[in-house]
């Protein structure tokens, strides 16, 4: 059976068989051929530039919610944003599945929990960040995007970001590059930490918060500037594109990263935990960087101690 089937109106759907276990589908299933991955990709982008355009038309919105507490915020958008996807999703590949970060509830045993359920269920799963950058999004800041990544058998094949502020679609296949609006990007060619513009988050939760300003005080003085842009998945992106060298942060969740690891890889950089171990899906404490650079930026932050999670 062909990993794509058409369906009598012409529209792909892809896995139209019906869903089984992680363990199963590794049987089965057969890698998806490029073009394959690339109608699916299309689709995609199309679903993110519809949240980009009911985003653009909501900036400032009210808060709806708090999550585990009053730094991580939720708007009536962000569930609308996700509900956008969720019906391309539906719409044109109803096999897959969909982690949308509206729809796991706070915390990160059940992020992880909710990562592990729907990559056990499905062979393809989209995982969506309706809105990476609530709080500037809240705050009328231009600092959101939209990010999509879309895994097979758990590896992440397509990757999409898309800043609806700055109209750039960021867009990768798994071998194929990385492109901003169609055009080949790559990462910067600073050699070393010295040279480097490294940026960093500022994670809601308190039990995070020490790590993470160990590492920026243990890597400050040794880059060039530090950036925190409030967008895991911009600082993904503009480490691809070069604008930045470099991004960390500790205890983020799958759909943090989904899209933009793989897009920072196929612009030629590098990414692992902060620990030095490879990335994977579910990996929560990231480096990514322009790769010359990465080692010095790593060893930084474990001698900075930013690989340590306090006590919540």
């Amino acid at each position: 059976m062909s990993f794509i089937q058409l369906r009598p109106q012409g529209r792909p759907a892809f896995l139209a068989r019906a869903t089984r276990t992680a363990k199963d589908a590794q049987k089965t299933a057969a890698v998806p051929s490029l073009e394959e991955l690339q109608q699916i990709q299309s689709v995609a982008e199309e679903a993110a530039r519809a949240a980009g355009r009911m985003i653009l038309s909501k900036v400032g919105a009210s808060v709806k919610d708090t999550k585990l507490n009053t730094k991580d915020l939720v708007t009536e958008v962000d569930a609308a944003a996700q509900e956008i996807i969720e019906g391309y999703v539906r719409d044109r590949f109803p096999s897959h599945g969909v982690l949308g970060e509206e729809s796991v509830p706070p915390g990160r045993k059940e992020s992880e929990k909710a990562l592990q359920e729907i990559l056990g269920k499905y062979e393809v799963c989209w995982i969506v960040d309706p809105i990476d950058g609530t709080i500037n999004f809240v705050h009328g800041q231009t600092l959101s995007t939209v990010s999509i990544g879309v895994a097979f058998q758990s590896e992440v094949l397509i990757g999409v970001i898309y800043d609806p502020f700055l109209d750039e679609m960021f867009t990768t296949i798994k071998g194929q590059g990385a492109y901003r609006n169609g055009a080949r990007i790559n990462v910067g060619s600073e050699a070393t930490l010295h040279e480097a513009v490294v940026a960093t988050g500022s994670p809601p939760a308190p039990r995070n918060l020490a790590p993470m300003l160990r590492g920026i005080v243990g890597i400050a003085p040794l880059c060039r500037t530090l950036r925190a842009l409030g967008s895991a998945a911009i600082m993904y992106a503009w480490v691809a594109c070069g604008r930045l060298t470099s991004y960390f942060e500790v205890d983020l969740n799958s759909w943090d990263h989904a899209a933009g690891v793989l897009l920072v890889t196929e612009a030629g950089g590098r990414v692992t935990d902060i620990d030095g171990s490879p990335y994977t899906i579910a990996t929560r404490a990231i480096v990514a960087s322009n790769g010359l650079t990465h080692n010095e930026t790593r060893q930084a932050l474990v001698d900075a101690d930013c690989i340590r999670t306090d006590p919540a």
